[in-house]
């Protein structure tokens, strides 16, 4: 058992629920194998406000993520936001400098360090999002301002959240960008991008595991897909994808990717991201329905 003494470092995360998050599995597997006097735990929080005020109260306590509902709502909180963060209008990290209390998002960020180790540039790639919540909006901003892509596409199903988040890339970024519809203009865009990356929930365990949003015969040998849904470990759209040949990023880099983001950003070392890897595709293998079909 970890000792835990008054120079233990914590961290945490916090929602609404709760109860689901991988976090205290990946970064306590992380501070294990560094050797490092932290520990990781899991708050059920409906007070915000109260909450980050004790964060603010305790120097032991040096980062939390946060998941939904609370990424919009800490942000009136916090003595600080990073460029990126404020642009996205969303924080899933807090960082406690001595009682100041930092925000960023690690989302997009830890996207595009995925697709990077991966050997995937996005430089001048035409780039299709389908779907517009909050995880797109987050790694479309990243990507539209880091990776230099030749083109940015938002295809979903709610006309105004499209517009609202093709107005925002437009102002905020140089790239061009566009929206449409997810059900009328998929076969075009899919015929026009290089990259793909799904933002809805289709193909997720357990409420919709035999969907896909994208039928396999629109998938080409040429695209780059990427599921930001990673229960089951292989959606339907990441099978059929590698079945046509495409080159496929699977939902765990991304949520790997952000939280070694969020490791370096509290304690200042590079996150051990082959253990914090294992540890977590070992525990989705264990729970891992069988593919429709199988």
């Amino acid at each position: 058992m970890r000792s835990i003494d008054t120079a233990t470092r914590l961290c945490a995360v916090i929602g609404y629920p709760v109860e689901h998050s991988l976090s205290p599995l990946i970064h306590n597997a992380a501070f294990e194998a560094m050797g490092l006097n932290y520990v990781y735990i899991a708050f059920r929080v409906e007070d915000v406000r109260g909450c980050l005020s004790g964060m603010r109260a305790l120097p032991s306590f040096r980062g939390m993520s946060v998941t939904i509902p609370h990424k919009v709502a800490v942000m009136e909180h916090l003595d600080d936001i990073d460029p990126m963060a404020r642009t996205v209008g969303a924080v899933n990290t807090i960082t406690n400098e001595g009682g100041r209390l930092i925000g960023s998002t690690t989302d997009g960020p830890g996207t595009l360090r995925a697709f990077e180790e991966a050997g995937l540039s996005l430089k001048g790639k035409h780039v299709l999002f389908l779907g517009a919540g909050g995880a797109v909006r987050s790694v479309a901003f990243a990507i539209a301002q880091l990776a230099n892509p030749g083109r940015v596409t938002i295809l979903g199903r709610t006309q105004s959240r499209i517009e609202s988040l093709v107005s925002d890339l437009v102002a905020r970024t140089g790239v061009p960008v566009q929206g449409g519809s997810l059900r009328d203009d998929l076969a075009d865009a899919m015929a026009a991008h290089e990259v793909v990356i799904n933002g809805t929930p289709l193909g997720m365990y357990p409420t919709s595991l035999a969907d896909t949003p994208i039928r396999q015969s629109l998938l080409r040998s040429h695209h780059i897909v990427f599921d930001m849904v990673y229960r089951p470990l292989k959606t339907r759209l990441v099978r059929e994808a590698g079945a046509v040949g495409c080159k496929v990023l699977p939902g765990t880099e991304m949520l790997l990717n952000q939280a070694a983001l969020q490791f370096e950003a509290w304690t200042g070392l590079p996150a051990p991201t082959g253990v914090m890897r294992d540890v977590l595709l070992n525990r989705l293998a264990e729970e891992d329905p069988p593919a429709v079909g199988e």
